[in-house]
């Protein structure tokens, strides 16, 4: 009997056309990425929504829409690096607003004190990354803030330990000239921040190194003309660690 060639049945897209135009109105850098980029960081999307899980949380129904844009945000960084680069992790809870989560500090006088904290991003080592689907839609409208990308850092961030905002280097990188450049603007910012300085980075960024770096992260997709005014050092490592140069890509909108 002859032998007979049978085809399986080709996997379908789980990001039609339609739904990926839709979600690069989004991300203002993703939009405009050069074709042969676009369709890779499509192809990226795609293997993201298969490998992670999205659940809604206090009644938010994740959509295809909201799915395709948590997937197309988060892959931004990891497009020149690959998915490994978030392994250990594997869910993704969307709030339809800010969330509430515990939060303990301990004052001056070494008395420890609980109150609940609004987010509208978490990220927890090896557990969820945490986000708010009012705050991803409300920065359609502000020009240097991405939430998705923010916490995306922070997943980088503690790859190789704490959350120090020093993810792991590549080979030909120097860790001791990420730590100088890193530490040199993050103590100058932040003495611009004690002194009630205006800046163009969001103040946020001054909290502890690992913000810095996850602010500064969210802004080199999004604005990347402010960290190369006020931090061109920082913008050069930011370059070499990603391999990516949004101010090429976004031109005179950067």
């Amino acid at each position: 009997m002859p032998w007979r060639l049978f085809h399986g049945r080709a996997r379908r897209p789980s990001i039609t056309p339609a739904l990926w135009s839709q979600a690069l109105g989004y991300c203002r850098y993703a939009a405009r990425l050069p074709a042969a980029e676009r369709r890779a960081l499509r192809e990226l999307a795609e293997a993201f929504i298969r490998a992670k899980s999205f659940d809604g949380a206090a009644g938010f129904d994740v959509t295809p829409l909201a799915r395709t844009v948590i997937a197309l945000k988060a892959c931004v960084p990891v497009l020149r690096l690959g998915l490994d680069y978030y392994r250990g992790w594997s869910d993704i809870v969307v709030y339809p607003g800010d969330f509430r989560v515990p939060e303990e500090y301990v004052d001056e006088a070494g008395v420890v004190h609980s109150e609940l904290r609004e987010l509208c991003g978490q990220s927890l080592s090896q557990g969820p990354m945490v986000l708010s689907w009012q705050t991803i839609e409300e920065e359609t409208e502000l020009a240097d803030r991405d939430v998705v990308i923010h916490e995306c850092a922070h997943k980088l961030d503690i790859l190789n330990g704490d959350a120090n905002g020093c993810p792991p280097l590549h080979a030909g990188m120097s860790a001791e000239t990420w730590a100088r450049v890193f530490r040199d603007a993050y103590e100058g910012f932040g003495a611009m921040v004690d002194e009630s300085e205006d800046t163009a980075l969001d103040p946020y960024a001054a909290t502890d190194p690992a913000e810095f770096y996850a602010v500064l992260t969210e802004t080199f997709f999004t604005c990347p003309a402010l960290i190369v005014e006020d931090f061109p050092a920082v913008y050069a490592e930011l370059a070499r660690f990603y391999r990516q140069e949004p101010l090429t890509v976004l031109g005179d909108d950067a």
